[in-house]
């Protein structure tokens, strides 16, 4: 097992150590997100934003807004995860 996989993807996100930067308001939300791109656990962090029913923040390049209105148009998906990560891995292995 990988870091990565383990529960400690954390570690390796381009914003550790951010911390209320990735919660900011409005029109910040855009600067926020950039921080998400090209961010090695971006698909982690928001499988867990949405797994967890996160309400605030940035969380892997998505705001709270985006978030929720995924969450609406997908009530299927049980585990954001299983269907975030494993897409990574597929695409990492062509």
């Amino acid at each position: 097992m990988n870091a990565v996989q383990s529960e400690d993807w954390a570690t390796l996100a381009k914003c550790r150590g951010m911390g209320d930067a990735l919660f900011p308001e409005a029109v910040d939300q855009k600067r926020a997100r950039a921080v998400c791109l090209g961010c090695p656990v971006r698909s982690e962090c928001l499988a867990e934003a949405l797994d967890n029913r996160i309400e605030w923040g940035v969380w892997g390049g998505m705001t709270e807004r985006e978030r929720r209105q995924l969450l609406r148009q997908r009530p299927d998906v049980r585990s954001w995860r299983s269907v975030l990560v494993s897409q990574q891995g597929a695409h990492a292995a062509k």
